[in-house]
């Protein structure tokens, strides 16, 4: 009688470890639920415009960067703006790729000054 009042124990042991893991099932989907809604409100998205000129950030050099490289190149000229995020840019020999939206930012021209002149300074000896 023993033996089976073991196995029924033992059963019902099994049930309600079967039951916690379902729980913690449910609550491992809750969560993930949740942080996906937390981290889909924090993004932020970018309003890019055909013509816009930006910059792609090489995601090759993402973790072991050679010294005295920059991690962006371009400028390249956006063709097309997809509602997916992805953006059609132009390379500088007229072909074009797609890549993800993310992975651009705005190229800000340098303004060039005209008819700047730097004045002289007047040469001080120093061993007077």
């Amino acid at each position: 009688m023993d033996l089976v009042e073991a196995g029924e124990l033992r059963s019902m042991q099994l049930n309600e470890l079967d039951e916690l893991r379902l729980y913690a099932y449910d609550n491992s989907l809750l969560y993930k639920e949740r942080t996906k809604v937390w981290h889909d409100r924090r993004l932020r998205t970018k309003d890019f415009k055909v013509g816009d000129k930006v910059l792609l950030f090489l995601s090759k050099y993402k973790f072991k960067q050679p010294k005295l490289t920059s991690r962006w190149t371009g400028p390249f000229v956006i063709k097309h703006v997809y509602p997916s995020g992805y953006v059609e840019l132009f390379k500088s020999d007229g072909t074009s790729f797609i890549v993800n939206g993310h992975r651009l930012k705005f190229y800000h021209e340098e303004e060039e000054i005209v008819g700047v002149v730097v004045d002289e300074l007047p040469f001080f000896d120093m061993k007077q």
